[in-house]
């Protein structure tokens, strides 16, 4: 796998990080442990001394000793590395933009660095830890999903690529559920042609997430509300079809014969669902 350096195995797992940098330490050149470090030193030097500050969680520290390998030493091996180092110290103290920022600078520098995919998939991890709630703003879910993409895209037999590709699941299933959210408000409000956009959204665009069997039982529930049997029937129909068993099923079943109604696989080609459920399935 490209990039398999000792440098690289440390960054890859949190919580093996202490102990590794305390075994760079071991082979480490000596050197006294000096806040005031804005003077001439070895790029190695500095780059110890970040290790052992950032294995002592301090974080500014680390970063000013790594920044001082670029400053002094811009063109020497250290350099790159100790940029890779400053993006994973920002990383490690939650200041994702400082992360990011750093991250693009590295990408733009150092494009064929042997550890370049794990720049791109420790910038694609800084914006999906920040994902937030489905009931707030999901602009950061996007970023993440774009992200974790590029990684998927450049380095598909990494190991980074594997795991950025459960990440992308767990974002797509994130929005989908921001629209379940939204929808479930509006149809509790009684608005529900509002509903039905926000779960006819999670059908067409989110069909592989776990809100799929969800959003077609409450769309049977908004058309069964507004009188527009024939789209339940079908929508019904739909569901039952790919997910016979489930719960979501049962309900939409037992309403629909509540109402003296069955689900209807003939009305799926009059529904709009059979322009867009199909296109996957």
């Amino acid at each position: 796998m490209p990039g398999t350096s000792p440098l690289l195995n440390i960054l890859s797992n949190k919580r093996l990080w202490v102990t590794g940098a305390a075994m760079l330490l071991l082979a480490s050149c000596s050197s006294s442990r000096d806040d005031k470090i804005y003077v001439e030193r070895p790029a190695e030097e500095f780059y110890n001394l970040g290790l052992s500050y950032l294995g002592e969680g301090q974080y500014e520290q680390a970063a000013r000793n790594f920044d001082e390998v670029e400053r002094q030493h811009p063109y020497s091996v250290w350099a790159p590395r100790a940029q890779l180092m400053t993006a994973y110290t920002y990383y490690q103290a939650d200041s994702y933009d400082e992360a990011i920022n750093t991250l693009d600078r590295f990408i733009q520098l150092h494009p064929g660095h042997q550890d370049i995919a794990y720049a791109y998939y420790l910038k694609a991890i800084s914006y999906y830890e920040q994902i937030a709630d489905v009931e707030r703003d999901q602009s950061m879910t996007r970023e993440a999903m774009q992200a974790l993409e590029e990684v998927v895209a450049r380095f598909p037999e990494t190991n980074y690529a594997r795991d950025a590709a459960l990440k992308l699941d767990l974002a797509r299933d994130h929005l989908a559920g921001q629209q379940m959210t939204i929808g479930r408000y509006y149809q509790r409000q009684g608005e529900h042609l509002a509903a039905i956009n926000r779960f006819q959204i999670v059908v067409r665009d989110y069909q592989t997430t776990t809100h799929v069997p969800e959003a077609l039982h409450r769309l049977v529930e908004s058309n069964l509300a507004l009188g527009i049997t024939d789209e339940a029937q079908a929508t019904a129909a739909v569901l039952g079809h790919n997910y016979p068993g489930s719960d979501w099923y049962l309900d939409s079943y037992a309403l629909l014969t509540g109402q003296d109604l069955r689900p209807v696989e003939d009305l799926e080609q009059r529904s709009w669902i059979s322009r867009v459920w199909r296109t996957v399935f």
